[in-house]
């Protein structure tokens, strides 16, 4: 693909092909680390968080912060407004990624990516997670019914407002079974609260 580049060449078709390229990654395909740094005083790339940078000309996704905060937080699994985001449901664009972690895990130092730790526990941290490639970094997120679930439980935190507009629009664009809504509703606890007992 790259046949007679340089090591900064590579480095740099590698960044635009891949949108968010690991520091990590680069000794696999024979490449040093140490060819970034130059790059990024040169401005050809910028460093994007701890061992993660784009390429300075590139195009990142409108999922980029959500790709950083997989790489950076493993264990996370992007939840609540960013979930909503990803899924394409209702109007929110958080400016922090939103990210659901074990109530016990160990707290992490993540850098200045802008995060909001949310901690959930049992069934309610384990089922309707779904894994998806965000520019190449492999993410983990809640389901779209598991979503708007888990909205209704936080919605002294988001907003019910937010909530409500999220199951609208989940139920106009068909984005949910019922059947499924249901069962995460009673994983949440909040089965009540979005069908109200009659």
């Amino acid at each position: 693909m790259f046949e007679g580049a340089t090591k900064t060449e590579l480095v740099l078709g590698l960044a635009k092909q891949l949108g968010l390229l690991r520091v990590r990654d680069l000794p696999s395909r024979g490449i040093h680390p140490k060819y970034t740094p130059p790059l990024c005083k040169k401005v050809l790339l910028t460093r994007t968080g701890r061992g993660l940078s784009i390429a300075a000309d590139g195009e990142s996704s409108i999922h980029h912060g959500l790709a950083q905060a997989s790489e950076r937080v493993p264990l996370g699994v992007i939840c609540l407004l960013s979930a909503l985001q990803f899924h394409k449901l209702g109007t929110q664009s958080p400016f922090k990624a939103w990210l659901a972690l074990d109530r016990r895990a160990a707290r992490r130092r993540t850098g200045y990516l802008p995060l909001r730790i949310m901690h959930f526990s049992g069934d309610a941290l384990t089922e309707g997670i779904e894994k998806h490639f965000i520019e190449t970094v492999l993410a983990r997120l809640y389901c779209s019914e598991k979503t708007i679930a888990d909205c209704f439980k936080y919605r002294n935190k988001i907003g019910l407002d937010v909530a409500l507009e999220a199951l609208r629009d989940c139920r106009e664009k068909k984005k949910c079974r019922n059947d499924d809504l249901w069962r995460y509703a009673k994983v949440c606890h909040v089965a009540n609260v979005i069908w109200p007992p009659c």
